[in-house]
């Protein structure tokens, strides 16, 4: 192992371009690229503050790997197969850890971000309380930018020395700029050519299996792959595994998009973490990561050989979850982890699948309680083995060990009416409510919306009187009284734009609504409770017409210990986290 050190500028130069060495190209163990524009923008700030950005490690081999070019101009629905390379016996230079920053620099200097190149402010430098950054760097549209701000790789891949750069951007301002301020453009400019097209501050290590084919195997780059990406956070450990998925199947990125796509089409947000978990637990091979379980080789040719029936077992799964239980999107699905047992039964045992009773209420109980939050590795191993000797998908049996694990599986009135806006759960029991709205418009901006039936604005204006000052400055509608359930409803976007409810009062918006519409949203008939005084007589109205409506849900035992009484919900406290709105997984 060798260190090599390189000027950025030189580096970008050899990304993509086999006429360096073969080029500098990303293996396809490497995950996808994460980092957002503000992570990009501070990297060039602290390139420009002189700090260290880490060493590199990169691979020459002439290994017949499959690989990626680097991204130069990224947009959030680009597909990673688009980047594939020809597999090849050739010298090539492969990234195994500096991918992030890399890729960053290479989209920053070469490329865009959502069509926005990148732009530096030349007149910034000083350190601003309360701000961190001191080099200000902006992706702009090329149609929206202004002086001081000027397209940063026109600086970086310039020609000129940098004071005869200086002088051209000076010459094409048409503003009067302080000796001062010339004085500051011309050493920002300086200072861009020092640290990235004079100094040379990239470090790479360089693992070379070519002059010496037998310091370094594939599988020795592999554990050392994994071993540079483990120590922190720039990998998950369902990262490393793909990795060495990916190590011994080519097509597995290119199958695991396919089958992300087809699953997510309809509103869902299945994610890699989740397909491996489901893999490992249909496999026999238990649910929690451990890159041992990899290391053997043996699950990942069994996930390979196993991959086409594995894959129709998650799929009918989601088709029944879709189909059946009117949980429809993501924002519905708390915890996509009660799905693991279910496909572990209908990978094993797919004709009993056919017929087998009680799914969706194992669905909605589990997903309403939180049954699978937490860490339910051990749970969901405990359930596929029951269902593994049993043969079948016994919903109290499984309800039994779920309680046995100390897990709540029972729904209460408060579960219901403890559900608050800005609370992942409510969309659940929408979804469950309103089941004739359309949870998958094909423009996001037209998802349905909760909205406050008795608007923020309206109640804030209820005031009590502060006993240090006299004065009416109390909130008395507090943040649970405005945010519950019982003052929520469910809206189209057009509905709650800015030409529907917005902050209409209910005595208002519900005076020419029908029957029907009332009935839809669970609305108390008596005209009396619209308005702001009889906020209090109304809430407790609907809480009745909501319980009434899930009674079918709500835990009754035998012996009458739970009741559905309001009176007693209205005592019972609610815990709320203090945030105004929740956004979506």
């Amino acid at each position: 192992m060798k260190n090599q050190k390189e000027t950025i500028r030189k580096m970008v130069s050899y990304l993509n371009n086999e006429e360096k060495d073969g080029g500098f190209w990303l293996p396809n163990i490497q995950r996808p690229f994460v980092w957002n524009e503000d992570q990009i923008e501070r990297l060039f700030d602290s390139i420009m503050r002189e700090y260290p950005i880490s060493t590199l490690l990169i691979w020459r081999t002439n290994s017949s790997i499959r690989r990626r070019r680097f991204i130069d101009n990224y947009k959030h629905t680009l597909k990673l197969t688009d980047y594939y390379i020809p597999v090849d016996d050739k010298q090539k230079m492969m990234v195994l850890d500096g991918q992030q920053r890399l890729q960053s620099l290479f989209i920053g200097l070469k490329g865009s971000y959502e069509k926005k190149e990148l732009y530096f402010d030349v007149l910034s430098g000083d350190l601003v309380a309360p701000e961190d950054i001191r080099f200000k760097f902006k992706f702009l549209n090329v149609n929206k930018v202004q002086f001081p701000w000027i397209k940063f790789k026109e600086i970086v891949f310039s020609n000129e020395q940098y004071d005869e750069i200086s002088e051209d951007i000076l010459e094409k301002i048409d503003d009067d700029l302080s000796k001062e301020e010339k004085t500051k453009i011309r050493k920002n400019i300086a200072r861009v050519v020092k640290h990235f097209c004079t100094d040379e501050s990239l470090v790479y290590q360089e693992l070379d299996s070519i002059d010496n084919p037998k310091a370094y195997s594939e599988d020795d780059v592999v554990e050392i792959f994994i071993r540079a990406n483990a120590g922190g956070t720039k990998l998950g450990k369902s990262d490393l595994l793909f990795s060495l998925l990916t190590s011994a199947w080519e097509d597995a990125d290119e199958r695991m998009e396919e089958l992300l796509s087809e699953l997510n089409k309809s509103g869902y947000a299945f994610t890699r973490d989740f397909i491996l978990k489901a893999c490992l637990s249909a496999l026999g091979k238990g649910a929690r990561y451990e890159v041992t379980k990899f290391r053997d080789g043996n699950t990942r040719e069994e996930i390979i050989e196993k991959w086409d029936l594995i894959s129709k077992a998650i799929k009918d799964v989601k088709d029944f979850v879709y189909g059946k239980t009117f949980v429809r999107n993501d924002k519905a699905l708390p915890s996509y982890l009660v799905l693991i047992p279910l496909i572990y039964f209908r990978y094993h045992f797919p004709e009993k699948w056919k017929n087998a009773k009680n799914i969706d209420s194992y669905i909605l109980r589990t997903l309403l309680t939180g049954a699978f939050s937490g860490t339910p590795d051990n749970l969901i191993d405990r359930c596929t083995k029951n269902i593994f000797e049993n043969e079948e998908f016994n919903v109290n049996q499984l309800f039994g060990i779920i309680r046995d694990d100390g897990r709540n599986l029972e729904i209460s009135s408060n579960t219901i009416l403890g559900l608050y806006y800005g609370s992942r759960d409510i969309h659940l029991i929408f979804n469950l409510w309103y089941q004739g709205f359309n949870y998958n418009p094909s423009y996001e901006n037209n998802l349905p919306q909760v909205d406050h039936i008795f608007p923020q604005s309206i109640l804030r204006t209820v005031k009590d009187i502060s006993p240090d000052t006299g004065r009416r400055s109390i909130l008395h509608y507090k943040f649970e009284d405005r945010n519950q359930i019982a003052n929520c409803m469910l809206l189209t976007a057009e509905e709650n734009g800015a030409s529907g409810k917005w902050d209409t009062p209910p005595e208002e918006w519900f005076k020419d609504k029908s029957e029907e519409y009332l009935d839809l949203h669970l609305i108390p008939k008596d005209k009396n409770l619209w308005h702001l005084d009889r906020f209090d007589d109304f809430i407790e109205k609907r809480k009745e017409l909501i319980l009434n409506k899930f009674s079918h849900l709500i835990q009754k035992e035998n012996n009458n210990a739970e009741r559905i009484r309001i009176d007693r919900v209205r005592n019972e406290p609610r815990s709320y986290p203090i945030v105004e709105q929740a956004r979506p997984k």
